[in-house]
């Protein structure tokens, strides 16, 4: 990545909640992106090609599409030619007007391999001729009352086209759309409503129990026990154990050997993300995608800011930003029931220090705020190369894990 670049990741799920794509939105950090005019395009071009071109796709997106960002000046530009076509989706930027030249370079794109999707659509006569060339078209459910969205979503049935409702951050909305979208794309999928009154499922309540007796310090013997009661729990720590990410230098072969090789602060780690991923069915994976990808760039951030000894606590603490709404419960109900650092409970009820404005800046990377990840990583003393750098570093982390 260059310098001043940053890039950030938003699922794109179907009815079912299983993830589809991503939307990859890339940024500088004087505010520019591909939307940029002339002068923001060869910086785009930097980033896409560190991004994408140089180290490929794969670690990335794993074997899912990229929704890619693109204004006029960088859609006219070398750019969409040279990524891999068969991975990106242009995304034709709502401010673009379907002029001759446009029309032409869209056609010529689309002819080479291309896939387009409009952006924001909302009928405007200016862009309706880009609807033949494009495969999907975005509407933003935020900007259309429900009538609206309703009669342009039918209206474009007319096309063979997939459409993806954007912005949608509720339940309600993920409702009010369900039967007319085929795709969905919006914080409620990275931020679902938290019930209170939700019982833990089984496997939940065994995981915390898992993670009070590490955490206090149990014997082997009582936590191998405690194992033993879930298959499905030792199975998928064995999964994860042995899984490449996790750089053990042989394979784990027995649940003690798991344990053996792991130790309590590791163990207590590795049951941290079989926490995260225990919810109830695929709608909760993007949520656990999040949650874990939040662990690793904090683990990531903490090696430039915190002891060595820290780093477990700060992973911890970034999966955990998730943890109600992960587990339908209120933050300060769970935290009563684990054993955690003062400083782990005080970062995630209250942001405070040391851990605090560590876990601001990982949850500033997810949003298009460059000037607001400029600010807190300023003020936590980084480079914004590095923190880059460990951002996609843990996005690439993730995807090894073979979540699902």
């Amino acid at each position: 990545m260059t310098t001043d670049a940053f890039v950030a990741r938003q699922a794109i799920v179907d009815r079912r909640h299983r993830l589809v794509a991503y939307e990859l939105l890339f940024r500088t950090a004087d505010g520019g992106g591909l939307a940029a005019g002339a002068d923001g395009v060869g910086a785009s071009l930097a980033v896409v090609s560190n991004a994408l071109l140089d180290m490929g796709t794969t670690w990335l997106l794993g074997d899912r599409l990229a929704f890619v960002n693109m204004g006029a000046a960088a859609l006219l530009s070398e750019l969409p030619a040279i990524l891999p076509k068969d991975r990106i989706v242009v995304e034709i930027l709502e401010d673009v007007d379907a002029t001759p030249e446009v029309l032409a370079r869209v056609q010529d794109l689309r002819a080479q391999g291309c896939r387009f999707a409009l952006d924001d659509y909302d009928h405007r006569p200016a862009v309706r001729a880009l609807l033949p060339l494009c495969d999907y078209v975005k509407l933003d459910v935020l900007a259309l009352d429900a009538a609206r969205l309703r009669d342009v979503a039918r209206s474009l049935r007319a096309h063979p086209l997939r459409l993806v409702a954007e912005k949608v951050e509720t339940r309600a909305h993920f409702d009010a759309c369900a039967g007319d979208f085929d795709l969905f794309q919006g914080y409620y999928f990275a931020r679902p409503e938290t019930f209170a009154t939700r019982v833990l499922e089984p496997a939940q309540a065994a995981l915390l129990q898992l993670m009070e007796r590490v955490g206090r310090g149990a014997e082997v013997d009582e936590v191998e026990a405690l194992f033993r009661r879930d298959v499905a729990l030792t199975v998928k720590l064995m999964h994860y154990v042995n899984a490449a990410g996790f750089g053990l230098a042989r394979p784990a072969r027995s649940l003690r050997h798991v344990l053996a090789l792991l130790g309590q602060r590791p163990l207590y780690r590795w049951l941290t993300v079989l926490l995260a991923t225990s919810g109830r069915g695929d709608a909760t994976l993007p949520l656990a995608r999040t949650a874990i990808t939040r662990g690793r760039v904090a683990e990531l951030l903490g090696a430039r800011l915190v002891a060595r000894d820290q780093r477990d606590e700060l992973f911890v603490a970034g999966v955990f930003t998730l943890l109600d709404a992960m587990l339908g419960v209120p933050m300060a109900d769970v935290l009563a029931r684990l054993p955690l650092p003062a400083a782990v409970a005080d970062a995630l009820l209250r942001r405070a220090p040391p851990y605090g404005p560590i876990l601001d800046l990982v949850e500033a990377l997810e949003s298009q705020e460059v000037a607001t990840i400029g600010r807190r990583a300023a003020a936590l003393g980084l480079d914004p190369a590095d923190v880059s750098r460990d951002h996609l570093e843990a996005l690439a982390w993730v995807e090894r894990l073979g979540l699902d």
